[in-house]
């Protein structure tokens, strides 16, 4: 996560996949919605510097917002994937 030290990143990845585990109405523990706000994160700021070429949404507030989106994105091809 750009500009976050580790222990706020874990904080706001924790955050972040509680908030789309919500939305998403998954069933997740702890240790799962750090992991995807984290890595939705990571995941979606690559997306929107190297493919789409938009810089990323700096700060706390930004990186949470794109964490939430990133951890929907991961739990709904999680889900797309085991239907097959």
């Amino acid at each position: 996560m750009q500009g976050l030290g580790w222990i706020a990143a874990i904080i706001v990845g924790a955050l972040a996949g509680w908030i789309a585990e919500k939305i998403m109405k998954a069933d997740h523990g702890l240790l799962t919605n750090i992991v995807l706000g984290i890595v939705g994160a990571l995941v979606l700021n690559f997306i929107l510097v190297a493919v789409l070429g938009v810089g990323t949404l700096g700060g706390w507030i930004g990186q949470l917002i794109i964490g939430v989106i990133g951890a929907c994105l991961l739990i709904w091809g999680y889900r797309a994937i085991r239907r097959t």
